[in-house]
């Protein structure tokens, strides 16, 4: 089986259509500076060492390379040697606020960058648990089902945002009952759900979704996102302060009991988010605390790695991108015959 160790460094492979946008355009605006000039064909053969088709070639091989060197960087290998193992853990449904209100700063950058980083923060500190995320606002959507591959998690997060959701609100229900239908409805345990929020405008339904989630087994935390005194916010349509109908700043504030209320009904507990690494520590050390089912199955101990192969090819294409000679510069005309 085949895989990267490191699959981020592959998201360097999609500078490759902008080099290629870039190229086409070089390309085009050469060509129209020689038809100033004069005659196209005749102007290229005043070119010294000019070659037709050889720009292009030099540019698919210096391409390749580039490619050929974020192959061998994110190392593609593949396993050679697997082991029975013991796995114990639980299923982690992450539900992320991602309504306009998470934009506000009294976080800084602002909540929603902060909220992220918790969650990458939670998931490094994971082990065997599998883990999915739910991003929800006036609807809830499923992001990543339950997985134990953080990376993929980590990979979506990166471009999660409002404009995801076109339905503004904060309804913690509907994201409660699509984590329910994530967990297997066989079990009665095993399962936890942690909601990141700054809880405004929830929905009077969420305290008693995190009852019957309860009744179900599952454990529900809860993470604050902001401060209670709060801040403005600002609108990227009109590119000034959000105001109300009378025209004040809209201030959004970080609701705490309405999050409290909702961690009570569903067992589990409530962090405000000052530090993440902090946070991440605390919803960690409650997951290892609950009981954890045998996840035992085969992994992989021993890999065979090819990025030596992909830099080699790399770096080859680059010396011979290097060792083919370029057009240097116009040749001098012939003086004209009627002067000479």
């Amino acid at each position: 089986m085949f895989q990267f160790q490191h699959i981020d460094y592959l998201y360097a492979l999609a500078l490759l259509p902008v080099f290629i946008v870039l190229f086409v355009s070089l390309t085009y605006w050469r060509k129209k500076k020689l038809r100033k000039i004069g005659d196209e064909t005749l102007m290229s053969q005043q070119i010294q060492g000019y070659i037709p088709g050889r720009n292009t070639f030099k540019f698919i091989l210096l391409t390749i390379a580039f490619a050929a060197m974020v192959v061998g960087w994110a190392n593609l290998r593949m396993g050679d040697k697997t082991e029975k193992v013991e796995r114990k853990g639980v299923d982690v449904v992450i539900a992320l606020d991602v309504s306009k209100s998470m934009l506000a700063k009294d976080l800084q950058p602002d909540r929603l960058t902060r909220a992220k980083q918790l969650i990458m923060r939670l998931t490094d500190k994971m082990k065997n648990d599998r883990v999915a995320l739910v991003i929800f606002a006036g609807k809830s959507y499923m992001q990543v089902p339950l997985t134990v591959d953080y990376s993929a998690v980590k990979m979506i997060l990166q471009n999660v945002s409002p404009d995801m959701v076109p339905s503004q609100g904060t309804v913690v229900a509907d994201a409660i009952n699509m984590g329910m239908e994530s967990f297997s409805r066989n079990e009665r345990k095993y399962k936890s759900l942690i909601i990141i929020s700054d809880g405004e405008d929830h929905d009077e339904q969420a305290v008693e979704a995190a009852r019957k989630a309860a009744d179900e087994g599952v454990i529900i935390h809860t993470v604050g996102v902001g401060s209670p005194q709060g801040s403005t916010l600002f609108d990227p349509e009109t590119k000034s302060l959000k105001l109300d109908e009378n025209g004040n700043p809209v201030v959004s504030k970080l609701n705490e009991e309405a999050l409290k209320s909702i961690s009570m009904a569903g067992h589990g507990s409530y962090s405000l988010l000052v530090n993440a690494d902090e946070v991440a520590d605390k919803l960690n050390n409650s997951l290892e605390g609950m009981e954890q089912k045998n996840l035992g199955s085969l992994m992989f101990t021993d890999f065979t790695s090819y990025f030596q192969y992909f830099l080699l090819t790399g770096f080859i294409l680059l010396i011979a991108e290097w060792l083919l000679p370029g057009a240097r510069k116009i040749a001098k005309l012939k003086k004209n015959e009627a002067t000479a």
